[in-house]
């Protein structure tokens, strides 16, 4: 049994988890001060991808990062670099994919912040920048840690984008769920379940540990 699914898996999880960590908090913090006309309309552009089927996601993605459309064409001729069927490809769909996840929870604990422990800081003479680390994230770290768990969880299961995106090779872009289904498809059920059991036990132990924050707050 190769261990290539699960580690490729975690690889391409991780790195979209850090990408989304920053993208999500910028964007949760700033939204979450705009006019509500405006937040209700980039609320909806933001989380599109979390009701859109992942092949959905995954053709769209195409769409743009292909080798004959506007930027994969581009990054092709440019660097003969082709944005697709590569295992890191996998990273932009899963990145697409999770984002909701980790921005909808932490504009929510951001607009839940008590602004008076921010004005308080300012008449100390903190800076915006010390009061954003210092005093804000902290305060808003379940909602954080909420998002980027559920985001890493959704990330290990995702298939429908990256099957598109990066498709199926054995030992170089295979994931656990692309891996699942080729098992299945090829009559291996008792492989196909192991990696079933693997991807449940991630799951669990994420929704665990999302529980025990809820239960400490």
């Amino acid at each position: 049994m190769s261990f290539f699914p699960l580690y490729n898996s975690l690889r391409i999880t991780a790195i979209s988890a850090i990408i989304v960590f920053f993208t999500g908090i910028a964007a949760a913090y700033y939204i979450a001060r705009f006019p509500r006309f405006v937040k209700g309309i980039l609320d909806v552009v933001l989380t599109l991808p979390m009701v859109l089927p992942p092949t959905v996601m995954g053709y769209l993605l195409l769409r743009v990062l292909g080798p004959k459309r506007v930027i994969g064409s581009w990054f092709y001729q440019q660097f003969g670099i082709k944005l697709t069927m590569h295992w890191w490809s996998a990273v932009f769909a899963v990145t697409a994919v999770v984002f909701p996840l980790m921005y909808r929870p932490t504009r929510s604990a951001f607009e839940a912040f008590d602004e008076n422990l921010a004005d308080s800081a300012r008449t100390l003479g903190i800076s915006e920048w010390k009061i954003f680390w210092r005093i804000r994230i902290p305060n808003c770290r379940q909602g954080i840690i909420a998002g980027m768990i559920l985001a890493f969880a959704r990330g290990i299961g995702e298939y429908g984008a990256t099957s598109m995106v990066a498709g199926y090779t054995p030992g170089r872009t295979a994931t656990i769920a692309t891996e699942v289904y080729q098992l299945w498809r090829t009559g291996n059920d008792q492989m196909a379940l192991t990696w079933v059991l693997i991807n449940i036990a991630i799951s669990a132990a994420a929704m665990l540990v999302i529980n025990y924050l809820e239960r400490k707050k």
